[in-house]
């Protein structure tokens, strides 16, 4: 029988078209032969369709904001049904559509933060990714706790309130540094500030997405590299990658999504045999550390002096066709449907371990 397969994609975050992106690879990738596909489109207002013609694909030349809140209005609405082990998805009607397991496709907040985890756990269905914790860890990189850069946490309150202290700790970090919002990811909200008469403006964009940003020390000079982790109690690492940004200060949002030609994905890397096992043995130290489980792809610098600093984990990594993360398996071997296949399986052999232990339903 074929597996019934619920991507769910789009959300409250600022991420959200970037999610309509890489679901709308998800489902191209799930073959019809095996799987039943039900798009569930969230909306930036939370509630929940079901889209019969999935999430659309982004128009030759156009941009992600192209696809802003494009479930809207488009769809049947529709609820998980809360009932533990009743798997199923609820019609406005009453009508119960049985679910095999969830493939959140949600980046940033309400998604890839252990919100829509909890959610799914709560009803005792499989989904594909990292639990709660792991996810919540995983988005906040004040609190993921791997050594990398240094790096200040400000809270929106101690900005407000004694901004000329903030100013002090961003001076100890040294310019240049990066303002970053301290839950969100795509490079949204993120700006680079290169003197103390920018660190105001930056600090306010990054806070407008959260109460708390990260100052970071740039780390001038080093290599970015990512490496792509897979699995759940045994975890296995891809080859690593390398962005090379090309007319932009960094790999920002206009970069990734906006600019064809605003980075150079070198894929693998040229990097000596031994940077690589070691990249490979920190991100799978890494996912193991945030407790991960499924998927993550985790971000480096390489430093001029050889060492290897970790920067992120991402836990719902961008899926699109040109994202780091398949592209990473596929070169590693592992094409993207066989990729899309063995996520599936991950998340309900740990659902069934779960629920053996008593701990599920």
């Amino acid at each position: 029988m074929k597996r019934r397969v619920a991507v769910v994609f789009g959300g409250r975050s600022a991420e959200h078209e970037i999610s309509v992106l890489s679901a709308r690879s998800v489902i191209d990738a799930l073959a019809p032969d095996r799987y039943e596909v039900l798009a569930i489109g969230v909306t930036k207002q939370g509630r929940w369709e079901l889209l019969p013609a999935g999430p659309p694909a982004l128009p030759a030349g156009g941009s992600p904001e192209a696809l802003a809140d494009v479930a809207a209005g488009s769809g049947t609405e529709i609820a998980l049904d809360q009932e533990p082990g009743a798997k199923s998805l609820v019609s406005g009607d009453g009508s119960r559509t049985p679910i095999d397991v969830v493939f959140p496709v949600l980046h940033g907040p309400y998604g890839e933060d252990g919100s829509i985890q909890g959610f799914l756990e709560m009803a005792g269905v499989p989904y594909v990714g990292a639990g709660v914790l792991a996810s919540a860890v995983g988005m906040d990189k004040a609190v993921q706790g791997i050594p990398g850069v240094p790096y200040e946490v400000v809270y929106e309150r101690d900005w407000e309130e004694d901004p000329e202290a903030v100013e002090a700790r961003a001076s100890h970090l040294g310019y240049p540094l990066f303002a970053k919002p301290a839950a969100l990811g795509s490079s949204i909200g993120i700006e680079r500030v290169d003197d103390p008469s920018r660190l105001r403006g930056a600090l306010e964009t990054s806070l407008r997405f959260g109460r708390k940003a990260v100052l970071e020390r740039a780390a001038t000079g080093a290599r970015e590299l990512e490496v792509s982790v897979l699995g759940n109690d045994d975890p296995v690492a891809s080859v690593a990658g390398e962005i090379v940004p090309r007319g932009h200060a960094f790999y920002d949002f206009d970069a990734k999504y906006l600019d064809e030609h605003g980075a150079e994905l070198v894929i693998p890397a040229d990097i000596s045999p031994g940077t690589l096992e070691e990249l490979q043995r920190l991100a799978v130290a890494a996912f193991r550390a945030i407790d991960g489980a499924g998927m993550a792809r985790v971000d480096f610098f390489l430093m001029q002096d050889g060492r290897v600093l970790v920067n992120e984990v991402n836990t719902i990594p961008g899926f699109t066709g040109i994202s780091m993360y398949p592209r990473l398996w596929e070169a590693s071997g592992l094409p993207y449907p066989e990729l899309v296949d063995r996520l599936i399986e991950l998340a309900i052999e740990r659902h069934e371990a779960e629920r053996k232990r008593g701990t599920g339903v």
